[in-house]
C-alpha cells in the first residue's frame, strides 16, 4: 500500500482554524495502512512538502508555485475567499496606498500572503515599500514599520484588540482590484507518492471531502473549539467559517493563476505554474 521508503505516512495539518472545516472529522487511524499528522505554521508544512519529508499537506499557494513540478494538487479543497478573508490583515497607520515607499514588517508564517501583499503594493497601488521578516507580533512588528502583515488567527486575535490602526483585508482588496477571489491554500500530494499509492490516495481525498461536508453541514462544533480556544464570540467564527470558501473549482483557479502570472511577472517565481489536479479517475485500480 504504501511506497517502500516510508515507514508510515506523513499527512500534514496547518495551525491555524482557517482548515479546521477539513480536518474535523479527518481521521488517519480510517485510513488503511499507518498515518500520522503533522500539525505546524504553513510555512514548516510548505518546507516538507517541498524537500519532500511531507507526503500530503494543505500548502500556502505560493509554495505549491515554487514547487509545482513535484507536487500535485488534490481535487476539490482550497481555502479561499470571494472577497474579504478576515484573516489576511494588514495594519497600518496611513492607507496602504500612501505608504509606497514605506516601512513593511511581513509575518514569517506564510509565504501566499506576503506575495500577495508585495503584488497589490506593487501592481495594484505603484509602491515599492521596504519589508522585513517579523516574528507575528503587532506591537514589535509597529514600533520600526509604518505597517505589518499578520495572518489566521495572529490576525484575527490582533483585530479584536483596541488599536487605532486601519485594518486592510488582502482577500478584499485582490477582489476590488482584479474581480477574483483568492486561493491562500491547496491540499498538495508528492506526484511520486500519488504514483505508488492511488488506492490510499483516494480514500485520503473522500476522508477529507467527508469532514469538509459534514463540517460545513453543522459548524457548531468548530465554533464551540474556536471560542474556547481561541476567543471572541459565535457570531463571529459561524461569520468566519462561513464566509471562507473551501472548494477548487474553475472559479478557485482562474484567480489563482492570474496571481502567479502577477507573482512571476514581479520576478517573486522563476517559471509558469500548472495546476495538475490529481484525479484517480484514469488510474486502474488494483486489488491489496
Amino acid at each position: 500500500m504504501k511506497s517502500s521508503n516510508h515507514d508510515d505516512v506523513r499527512i500534514g495539518r496547518i495551525k491555524y482554524s482557517n482548515v479546521w472545516p477539513v480536518f474535523h472529522y479527518f481521521n488517519t487511524e480510517s485510513l488503511p495502512g499507518s498515518a500520522r499528522l503533522v500539525t505546524e505554521v504553513p510555512s514548516l508544512l510548505n518546507r516538507g512538502m517541498l524537500n519532500g519529508s511531507l507526503d500530503i499537506a494543505p500548502v500556502s499557494s505560493f509554495a505549491f508555485g515554487l514547487g509545482w513540478e513535484r507536487l500535485c494538487l488534490l481535487p476539490g479543497l482550497s481555502v479561499s475567499s470571494d472577497g474579504p478573508v478576515n484573516s489576511i490583515l494588514l495594519f497600518s497607520r496611513k492607507p496602504p496606498e500612501q505608504i509606497g515607499s514605506g516601512v513593511i514588517a511581513l509575518t514569517n508564517t506564510s509565504a501566499t500572503s506576503v506575495n500577495l501583499l508585495k503584488i497589490i503594493m506593487e501592481k495594484a497601488y505603484g509602491g515599492k515599500p521596504t519589508y522585513w521578516d517579523s516574528e507575528p507580533n503587532l506591537d514589535a512588528m509597529m514600533e520600526k514599520s509604518d505597517a505589518a502583515l499578520l495572518i489566521g488567527d495572529h490576525a484575527i486575535e490582533a483585530s479584536w484588540r483596541k488599536h487605532d490602526y486601519i485594518l486592510t483585508d488582502l482577500g478584499e482588496v485582490w477582489k476590488r482590484w482584479t474581480g477574483y477571489g483568492m486561493t491562500f491554500a491547496v491540499w498538495a500530494v508528492q506526484k511520486a507518492f500519488a504514483e505508488q499509492n492511488p488506492v490510499f490516495l483516494s480514500r485520503v481525498c473522500s476522508s477529507f471531502e467527508e469532514s469538509k461536508r459534514r463540517s460545513l453541514n453543522d459548524l457548531s462544533p468548530l465554533v464551540d473549539q474556536a471560542c474556547r480556544q481561541i476567543g471572541g464570540t459565535s457570531r463571529y467564527w459561524r461569520h468566519y467559517f462561513n464566509n471562507l470558501c473551501y472548494d477548487f473549482n474553475e472559479e478557485q483557479q482562474a484567480g489563482l493563476a492570474l496571481y502567479f502570472t502577477y507573482a512571476r511577472e514581479l520576478g517573486l517565481l522563476e517559471h509558469e505554474v500548472r495546476l495538475d489536479i490529481w484525479s484517480d479517475n484514469t488510474l486502474i485500480r488494483v486489488k491489496e
